[in-house]
């Protein structure tokens, strides 16, 4: 899996979980830039990413994240 095959299912993830179609991501992403994205929503959102990659986030990167870049970044070393 490749970085910009993440990026493609991390927007498909977001844009449904914020229902903006309009959502473009980088590696410096974070919450401010999403208007939606609260406390709520990002529980709603680690959960949808765990389904569509079929990964569990462990506590400790759930909450040191600081960018979907960080994400990105886990995802991707899963994915080995």
């Amino acid at each position: 899996m490749t970085r910009e095959d993440v990026y493609e299912k991390l927007h498909e993830v977001f844009r449904d979980i914020f229902d903006d179609d309009t959502i473009e991501l980088n590696d410096e992403t974070t919450a401010d830039d999403i208007e939606d994205w609260d406390s709520l929503e990002h529980i709603n959102l680690i959960i949808a990413v765990e389904n569509k990659f079929g990964i569990k986030f462990g506590m400790g990167e759930v909450t040191t994240m600081k960018n979907v870049g960080e994400m990105a970044d886990i995802i991707l070393e899963r994915a080995k």
